[in-house]
C-alpha cells in the first residue's frame, strides 16, 4: 500500500524530537528507502525501528515555504500535527535553516507558519505554530449528523451517550465534556469514536475538564495512533470546544495534558496559535541491513 499522494523516497538520515512525550521522526527526500506503509510502520516501531508516534517528510529543503508530508504510525497520511511541525522547527534550527524570525510550510493543502521564539541548553527550544482558523460542526469534520440521537449525543451501547464537540484543526477532532471525569474510560470510548463509521475519515478523540479560568485538562486518543500523552491540535480543538461552549473566554488558555502543558490562544475570530516546548532526542541514520529489510 502507499500514500494518497504516491509514494516517495527518503534518505537514511532522520532527527527524533518530542513536543511534551510526543515524539516525531523527521526524514528528508532522498533515495534510500520508499515511503509506503508497511515500510513506515515498520520505521515507527518501537521495537524494531527507531520508532515514534509518526514521522514529518520534508520534501525539499530548498523551497519557501517548506513542503511536508506527515504520517501516522500505522501508514496512513494525515493533515496536520502541530507537535510534529513544532519539533520539525527544531530540525530546521539545528540545521541552520531557520533562525529566530516567523517561516512558513506547506502541510496538508494548507500554510503554517510557524516560529522558534527561543533555543536553550540541552536541546530545549521555545516554538510556536499559527494553525489558522478552526471550523465547527459536522460538516468540518466529515459527520454523518443522522448517528445522533434527539439529544445531540452520539450512543456507544454500553459505554454510554456522549455531547461531541466537532472541531477541524484542519484534522478531524471529537471533544467531549463529560459529566463525571472518569478518563480511564477512554481506552473504552476513544477507539469507539475514533472508529465510528459516521466519521468518514475517523477522528481524534479528547476527553477534557475545566480546572479552572483558561485552564483545562485532556486525556487523549490520536487517530491512527491511539493513547497519546500530548497533541497539538488536540489542544487546539480543547481550547477551541472550551470558547465555543461558554466555558472559555477567547484569549490565552493552557491545555493540560499528561505530558505537560501547552499554551493556545484563540482569537474571537477562532484564529489558533500554539506554543509549546520541543525536545531534541538525537539524530541517527538507518543501516543499510535495516533498509534491505523494509524491501
Amino acid at each position: 500500500m502507499t500514500p494518497p499522494d504516491g509514494p516517495e523516497k527518503a534518505g537514511a538520515a532522520f532527527f527524533k524530537g518530542h513536543g511534551l512525550g510526543n515524539d516525531y521522526l523527521v526524514f528528508e527526500s532522498g533515495n534510500e528507502w520508499m515511503l509506503d506503509t508497511d515500510t513506515i510502520i515498520s520505521v515507527c516501531n518501537r521495537w524494531r525501528g527507531p520508532g515514534g508516534d509518526g514521522i514529518v517528510f520534508l520534501q525539499d529543503r530548498s523551497e519557501d515555504p517548506f513542503s511536508l508530508r506527515m504520517f501516522n504510525p500505522d501508514g496512513s497520511e494525515f493533515e496536520r500535527s502541530g507537535n510534529g511541525l513544532r519539533i520539525l522547527a527544531g530540525y530546521l534550527a539545528g540545521e541552520g535553516l531557520v533562525g529566530g524570525d516567523p517561516f512558513n510550510v506547506s502541510v496538508g493543502g494548507d500554510i503554517v507558519q510557524l516560529h522558534v521564539l527561543g533555543r536553550y541548553p540541552g536541546g530545549r527550544y521555545d516554538i510556536s505554530a499559527q494553525m489558522g482558523q478552526a471550523t465547527l460542526g459536522p460538516g468540518a469534520v466529515g459527520f454523518d449528523s443522522g448517528a445522533l440521537d434527539a439529544k445531540g449525543c452520539i450512543d456507544l451501547g454500553t459505554a454510554g451517550k456522549f455531547v461531541l464537540n466537532l472541531v477541524s484543526i484542519g484534522n478531524p477532532h471529537a471533544v467531549v465534556f463529560p459529566e463525571v471525569w472518569q478518563p480511564e474510560v477512554m481506552g473504552e470510548i476513544g477507539p469507539l469514536i475514533a472508529t465510528h463509521p459516521a466519521f468518514v475519515r475517523g477522528t481524534n478523540v479528547q476527553l477534557a475538564r475545566v480546572l479552572g479560568e483558561g485552564l483545562v485538562e485532556v486525556v487523549i486518543w490520536e487517530r491512527g495512533v491511539g493513547a497519546t500523552s500530548a497533541s497539538g491540535t488536540s489542544a487546539c480543538a480543547v481550547a477551541t470546544a472550551m470558547v465555543e461552549s461558554g466555558r472559555a473566554k477567547p484569549g490565552v488558555l493552557e491545555v493540560r495534558m499528561e505530558g505537560g502543558s501547552v499554551e493556545v490562544t484563540v482569537s474571537p475570530e477562532r484564529e489558533l496559535t500554539l506554543r509549546g516546548p520541543v525536545q531534541e532526542i538525537y539524530k541517527g541514520s538507518l543501516t543499510s541491513g535495516f533498509m534491505d529489510s523494509l524491501g
